[in-house]
């Protein structure tokens, strides 16, 4: 947890004025039982009027600057807190946003809404509660421990007996409350988990009348998170009978030895009550440190989650040499690429020194886990290269490498001859059009979405982009055009509608480099056509890159390259194609039928 301190070294004058403040209202606290002593044992024995007046005047003064000390803490503490929590949620957000796929598979997407949102929140009251209480607690234990020794050192050899007691019983607590609490917030993780999966899935669940099951699926993880919270809060709980157990009885205590004092005159009635009061206050106070390092302890427990996120190695990143300003053409080159979603570093070591081997090498158990092996091809700028095969190929896996979502495992990609790896990745992305299999909106306008890569488009740049996909004239008919608000992922829209403003969102930006993966699976054969002819007309110095599983999508390519089992089987036209790839062939007949193969 220490190492989340340095978010709070920009708000270090409110760290320092949060204690000095609650310096004075402990002091003014300690003050209130000498004034209440003096009351008792000068004003109400001699039946001094006026010096219990004065006296009490004292106490409304002292209590009027602790409150103003109390006050000032709170506001400079709660400063700096929620100033510590802000910046490190928004420290965590950045990080994810810079994880690779590759590490963003590594945590689902439910831990990671737990560690922005409720173990930043327990950090950050860990914080106000530090600079608070814990300043105020062990101020006022010293300082009422001071006063009851200056009362009487006689009765002080109780609390000298009482507090290891009060220790042990409060380091066996949290020795024991810890692991349960990194427990709560892993059950907490599951739980949000299946909270997102149903929320993002809910028309599937009530389209196959899946509601019971989903019920008992939640049902299940919320249970267990009941148990586990369960087991952790009652050891918290049971914290403070022990502790309130030990207070009692060193009151009694305190009242048996201290009434034999005042029999015997050593010691005043006012003296007494202002010790008991010292003895409460020092309790309490350690009582207070109970309840808030069980909350340190489980604010460590969501501190170490957080800093599994922010030490989080990135995997993709720019390298100290990496070139901006080096895609122009768009000329994109495959050169032996083999990729793995999960492999170690010895073993990619052992699959790219396998790289070009022969085929028994490339079935070896090196390469068993592999989605695509030794892949190569050119994509000419101005041309379309259509990605073709089976489900499970390894066509989307294979323009993910290109604009570096993953990282080949062997080989290499080239960018008008420049390695993507050691491409800005800032230049590279940007210059990259992707339009994915799922259409993605965001919550906003239908403007917003179209220019989400080119904020500073123009109305007339939007509506082009917007045109080219076919998506104009259904905008048009919306009650407010352009600025019809979407809804969240889209939900106002149809599957097609979605997919032309993706397409629109891809063209807006006029890349080198336009990679469409199946982006047209929901809209008709005529709007893919002049989507298609709109592509050629817009954007003629354009590499695309175009996935399908159409073949009747990807007739008029320049080039069509078949995938089977991650492995390019065949390249060339259509007409290159049908007639000497068997594997096409098979894939144009289960489609279009064994006439069409007989007719070319």
């Amino acid at each position: 947890m220490w190492k989340l301190t340095k978010y709070l070294k920009p708000y270090w004058l409110a760290v320092l004025l949060a204690p000095l403040f609650m310096l004075i209202e402990v002091y003014m606290d300690l003050l209130q039982p000498k004034f209440m002593a003096s009351i008792v044992d000068v004003g109400i024995q001699n039946g001094d009027l006026a010096h219990i007046q004065q006296t009490g005047l004292l106490m409304v003064g002292t209590a009027l600057i602790g409150l103003i000390g109390g006050i000032g803490c709170t506001y400079f503490s709660s400063t700096a807190s929620q100033s510590f929590g802000a910046d490190l949620r928004k420290e965590l957000f950045i990080k994810v946003q810079s994880f690779s796929f590759r590490t963003l598979d590594t945590f689902k997407a439910g831990s990671l809404v737990t560690r922005l949102t409720n173990d930043v929140v327990q950090v950050q009251n860990v914080v106000l509660m530090t600079l608070r209480i814990l300043v105020r607690a062990p101020l006022l234990v010293i300082g009422s421990l001071i006063m009851a020794i200056t009362i009487s050192p006689s009765l002080a050899l109780v609390l000298a007996g009482v507090t290891p007691i009060l220790l042990v019983v409060l380091i066996t607590v949290i020795r024991k409350g810890f692991p349960l609490f990194s427990k709560v917030q892993k059950k907490l993780d599951s739980v949000n988990n299946v909270l997102q999966e149903n929320l993002t899935g809910i028309r599937v669940v009530k389209a196959f009348v899946r509601a019971d099951f989903e019920n008992k699926r939640f049902g299940k993880s919320n249970e267990e998170l009941m148990e586990i919270a369960t087991k952790a809060t009652r050891i918290v709980v049971l914290i403070m009978p022990l502790m309130m157990l030990i207070m009692n009885a060193s009151i009694a205590l305190v009242l048996w030895f201290g009434g034999m004092h005042v029999w015997n005159s050593s010691i005043q009635v006012g003296d007494l009550i202002a010790f008991l009061n010292y003895v409460t206050q020092m309790l309490f106070s350690l009582l207070m440190v109970s309840m808030v390092l069980m909350n340190v302890s489980r604010a460590r427990a969501s501190a170490e989650r957080m800093n599994e996120v922010l030490e989080m190695e990135t995997e993709i990143s720019n390298s100290s040499t990496a070139k901006t300003n080096v895609i122009h053409s768009g000329e994109v080159v495959f050169d032996n690429v083999s990729f793995a979603y999960h492999t170690d570093s010895a073993a990619d070591a052992s699959i790219s020194a396998n790289v070009g081997a022969d085929a028994e090498h490339r079935n070896s158990n090196d390469t068993k886990s592999l989605v695509l092996k030794g892949v190569s091809f050119t994509a000419q700028p101005g041309k379309t290269i259509a990605i073709l095969g089976a489900t499970g190929s390894g066509k989307t896996s294979l323009v993910n490498l290109i604009p570096r979502l993953y990282d080949t495992t062997a080989g290499r990609i080239l960018i008008d001859g420049t390695d993507v790896k050691d491409i800005d990745l800032q230049h590279l992305r940007t210059r990259i059009g992707v339009v994915l299999q799922e259409a993605i909106l965001f919550t906003g306008t239908i403007k917003e979405n179209i220019s989400f890569g080119k904020p500073d488009a123009t109305q007339e740049e939007v509506e082009a982009a917007a045109m080219a996909a076919q998506a104009h004239d259904f905008i048009m008919g919306m009650p407010d055009g352009y600025q019809t608000v979407v809804g969240q992922r889209g939900v106002n829209l149809s599957g097609g509608q979605k997919q032309r403003i993706s397409i629109a969102r891809a063209i807006l930006v006029k890349p080198p480099v336009l990679i469409l993966d199946d982006s047209t699976s929901a809209v008709d054969l005529g709007t893919e056509a002049r989507i298609q002819k709109a592509l050629k007309e817009q954007s003629a110095q354009t590499t695309r890159i175009v996935i399908a599983q159409l073949i009747s999508s990807v007739l008029e390519a320049d080039t069509i390259i078949v995938l089977e089992d991650g492995q390019v089987v065949a390249e060339g036209n259509h007409e290159e194609l049908y007639r000497s790839s068997a594997v096409y062939q098979d894939i144009y007949k289960s489609q279009l039928g064994e006439e069409a193969v007989a007719h070319g």
